[in-house]
C-alpha cells in the first residue's frame, strides 16, 4: 500500500491491554506509526515493535505535551494524527481526508471521539467529545503538562480561535470504562499535576477547568464550583470548547447542590454565544430542574434539530425521554409517538457503538 503523508504519533506507558488492538486497526491505512514509550514495565514496547515504524524512549518529566511534541519531532510527515493507545479507529474516509488536507492546510482536525464509560450502576454507556488531534506541525504544537491541547506555535496568537474541520473518521475510546476505584486514582493523579499548575500562579482558565472537572467526577462539588467560578472570572472566550464545557459542568454542579436558579442564570448568561447541541440540552436541563418545563421542552426539541446533535452520545436518549414525558403530560400523544421512534433509533446506535 502506498504511504499516506500522515504520521500517527502515540505516547504510551504500560498499555499492553490496549496497544495491540489500536495499532492493528491503524495498520491498513498506510500511515507512518510512531510510538513513544515513557517508561513501561510491561510488554508495551515489545507489542509496539511488531506494528510501528519507530518505537522511541522518552524520560518522563510530568509533562504530556513534552512527550507528544518529542514524538511528533521524529515524524517523517508534517501532518500529525495524535492518538492514545486505548483509542481504536473504526473507519476513515481517506478520500475526504486528503481533500481536507489539501484545501485547508492551516486548519486543525477535530475527532468526534466516542467514549465508552462505566456508569454508576455498573452498566456500560458512551459519551462523545470533540477533541483536536490532527494538525500540521509547521503551525501547531501541544501545550499544557496535563490534558494537553493543540495550539498555535506562535505564542502571540494563542488566544485566537483555531480554524478546524471535523475528521471523517470514527474513533472509539475504551480507556474511560473504569471502576469507581480506578477512576478515583486517575483523577487524584491528575489533580496533583493540575494544582501544581494553579499554585504556580498561571493566569489561564484551562487548568481551573480541568481541576474542576476532576473534582466534579470525585463528587467534590463545592470545590468544583469554586474552581469553575475562578476560571470564568478570567473571562476566557466562550468560543473555545473547554470554556463551554466549564459553564455546563458548573451548571450541573449547581443543580447537584439544589441551586437551580444559579444553573439557569449561568446558562442564560452565555446562551447567545454558545449554540452547540450539548449547550442547548444542558440549558434545557437547568430549566427543567427549575420547573420551567415549557421552556425546557422547547430547548429539548431544539437540541434534536442541532447539526451536531450526535455529540450528545447516549444523552440524546435522555433528551428524547424527557420530550416524550413532557408531551405525554400535555396529552399530545402524536408528538410523543414521533419521539418514541427516534428514541428507538438512538437506542440501536448505542448498541452498535458498545459492540464495535
Amino acid at each position: 500500500m502506498s504511504r499516506v503523508p500522515i504520521s500517527v504519533c502515540i505516547i504510551a506507558k504500560n498499555e499492553e491491554k490496549y496497544i495491540e488492538e489500536c495499532l492493528k486497526k491503524l495498520k491498513p491505512y498506510g500511515f507512518e506509526i510512531i510510538v513513544t514509550d515513557t517508561g513501561s514495565s510491561d510488554r508495551t514496547k515489545e507489542i509496539a515493535q511488531k506494528y510501528a515504524d519507530k518505537v522511541l524512549d522518552f524520560v518522563w518529566i510530568d509533562d504530556f505535551s513534552a512527550a507528544r511534541n518529542f514524538c511528533a519531532s521524529h515524524a517523517s510527515n508534517n501532518w500529525i494524527l495524535a492518538l492514545d493507545c486505548d483509542e481504536y479507529v473504526n473507519n476513515i474516509d481517506m478520500k475526504v481526508l486528503r481533500i481536507l488536507m489539501q484545501k485547508l492546510p492551516k486548519y486543525v482536525g477535530v475527532i468526534r471521539l466516542k467514549n465508552i464509560v462505566m456508569k454508576a450502576n455498573e452498566q456500560m454507556g458512551y459519551g462523545v467529545d470533540d477533541v483536536t488531534r490532527f494538525y500540521n506541525r509547521n503551525y501547531y504544537t501541544f501545550c499544557s503538562p496535563i490534558h494537553e491541547q493543540v495550539t498555535l506555535i506562535d505564542e502571540n496568537r494563542r488566544d485566537e480561535t483555531m480554524q478546524c474541520f471535523l475528521m471523517p473518521m470514527e474513533v472509539i475510546h475504551h480507556g474511560y470504562a473504569l471502576s469507581a476505584e480506578e477512576m478515583r486514582k486517575k483523577q487524584e493523579r491528575n489533580l496533583e499535576l493540575l494544582y501544581k499548575q494553579i499554585e504556580s500562579g498561571v493566569q489561564d482558565a484551562y487548568p481551573y477547568f480541568q481541576a474542576g472537572q476532576s473534582e466534579y467526577i470525585l463528587k467534590n462539588y463545592e470545590k468544583a464550583i469554586n474552581l469553575f467560578e475562578k476560571g470564568l472570572l478570567m473571562q476566557p472566550s466562550p468560543e473555545k470548547i473547554y470554556v463551554q464545557m466549564m459553564i455546563m459542568t458548573l451548571a450541573k454542579a449547581y443543580l447537584v447542590k439544589k441551586r437551580s436558579h444559579d444553573a439557569v442564570a449561568i446558562m442564560e448568561q452565555y446562551a447567545t454565544e454558545c449554540k452547540t447541541a450539548k449547550y442547548i440540552y444542558m440549558h434545557g436541563n437547568a430549566l427543567f430542574e427549575d420547573r420551567q418545563t415549557l421552556k425546557a421542552l422547547l430547548l429539548y426539541v431544539k437540541t434534536t434539530m442541532a447539526s451536531d446533535v450526535d455529540t450528545l452520545g447516549e444523552e440524546l436518549m435522555l433528551c428524547y425521554e424527557r420530550i416524550i414525558m413532557l408531551y405525554t403530560n400535555m396529552n399530545n400523544l402524536q408528538m410523543a409517538e414521533i419521539f418514541k421512534q427516534r428514541y428507538q433509533a438512538c437506542k440501536r446506535e448505542k448498541e452498535r457503538v458498545l459492540n464495535s
